[in-house]
């Protein structure tokens, strides 16, 4: 995964690389095992059902950290329609708009986790510093267990978007009616279905809040270049696409999933030189660092 393989210039399928057929193939794995999982759910026992929603929040993880999170930055084809398709793709299988989740995520980039400024504001809406204090992070139990809940609704993220872009706010809201239309449709065919798998759905955002956290704990805001926390564990690149390199991304968010690995051995020396935090631990297993313990939070 370090070497690009680009279409030609006009022509081919993909925008960047022949390579995104890897995470544009994902998408629909994972769409089409969720419409499985619900087709089979009426011949399943209790164990199956409850195993199959456990992967199901998994999948929600590991999807907006990976696949959805590269889409943003680099869509995948050369078509519109075919990433607006993607788009309704994602936004069903993650149960968030991928427009809303884009503008959230860019905010995310604008403030890089930042730190309160004088009225207790940061530009970043999910920075690990917004419900802090004295400067220093919010712990991480609050903070992964509060996230979902403290996202804005989806009316005021369309009207915020629709503020500078009305065409992409209509766009965000279209994506959400279809997806509550979706849903309304299994509730009424399959009510327990979607009542079981709610609790797994905030689970598997609770997840991508766990994962956000150790992204940025031991971080420095204000340097580009040190904004976030980088992972190189290969199982972990492997499965999230090279989400491990997160200071790289910080740094320099467009740059291709593929390119990670080049990204660093062209800027290591400056990581070394700012004191770029690496923990040898994934992201999701971010709390088995050690050295983690010892960065002082807000709860002392």
């Amino acid at each position: 995964m370090t070497s690009e393989r680009r279409s030609p210039p006009g022509r081919g399928l993909f925008r960047r690389t022949a390579w995104d057929a890897i995470p544009a193939l994902l998408v629909y794995v994972h769409l089409g095992l969720l419409a499985a999982f619900f087709l089979a759910w009426p011949h399943l026992g209790w164990g199956a059902r409850l195993g199959g929603a456990a992967l199901y929040a998994l999948a929600i993880g590991w999807n907006q950290d990976s696949v959805a999170h590269n889409f943003i930055h680099n869509p995948f084809f050369r078509s519109k329609l075919l990433n607006r398709i993607t788009e309704y793709a994602l936004t069903l299988e993650n149960g968030v708009p991928q427009t809303m989740y884009r503008y959230v995520h860019m905010r995310h980039h604008a403030g890089n986790s930042d730190r309160p400024d004088a009225d207790g504001q940061t530009l970043d809406p999910i920075s690990i510093y917004r419900h802090g204090a004295n400067g220093q992070a919010e712990p991480m139990v609050p903070y992964v267990l509060m996230g979902f809940w403290r996202d804005d609704d989806p009316f005021t993220v369309a009207r915020e978007i629709a503020a500078k872009r009305p065409k992409e706010g209509a766009r965000a809201l279209r994506e959400f009616w279809v997806m509550a239309a979706v849903y309304a449709v299994l509730l009424i065919v399959r009510w327990d279905f979607v009542l079981v798998l709610a609790p797994f759905y905030y689970l598997g955002q609770s997840l991508s809040f766990l994962i956000a956290y150790y992204e940025h704990l031991g971080a420095e805001p204000e340097r580009p270049i040190a904004s976030g926390v980088s992972t190189y564990e290969p199982v972990y690149n492997w499965l999230f696409l090279n989400n491990g390199y997160h200071a790289e991304h910080h740094y320099r968010p467009q740059q291709h999933w593929t390119q990670m690995k080049a990204l660093r051995d062209q800027i290591r020396a400056d990581q070394v030189a700012e004191g770029v935090r690496i923990t040898p631990w994934p992201h999701p297993l971010g709390f088995l660092d050690r050295t983690a313990w010892r960065i002082p939070t807000a709860a002392g």
